[in-house]
């Protein structure tokens, strides 16, 4: 059962959260003008609370789970180093030299 949910995928690119982002607003945007427009003309708040909710609803359902087109620019990581490199010691080091003053 744990193999099923591993296998979601779970990230998304930084490219993919900026268009998620612009779409989410955008969303929102366009329906709290048509919610304002419906409720002023039909002059009940209540259409403009339903109409911004429900695009909320729908900008959550587009822009939440992370939809192929949101990973299509995925990061290249640099190769794994092998553990064999040895690191310098601290006494083949260059001593620092301090400026005079």
């Amino acid at each position: 059962m744990q193999n099923i949910f591993r296998s979601i995928p779970t990230q998304m690119d930084y490219k993919g959260q900026k268009l998620a982002e612009q779409i989410f607003q955008g969303i929102i945007l366009v329906s709290a003008i048509i919610g304002f427009i419906c409720g002023y003309i039909t002059e009940q708040f209540g259409w403009t609370v339903y109409i911004v909710i429900a695009g909320f609803a729908l900008s959550c359902l587009l822009t939440l789970p992370p939809w192929p087109m949101y990973r299509r620019n995925p990061l290249e990581w640099l190769p794994v180093q092998e553990s064999g490199t040895e690191e310098k010691k601290p006494a083949d080091r260059k001593p620092k030299r301090h400026a005079k003053s």
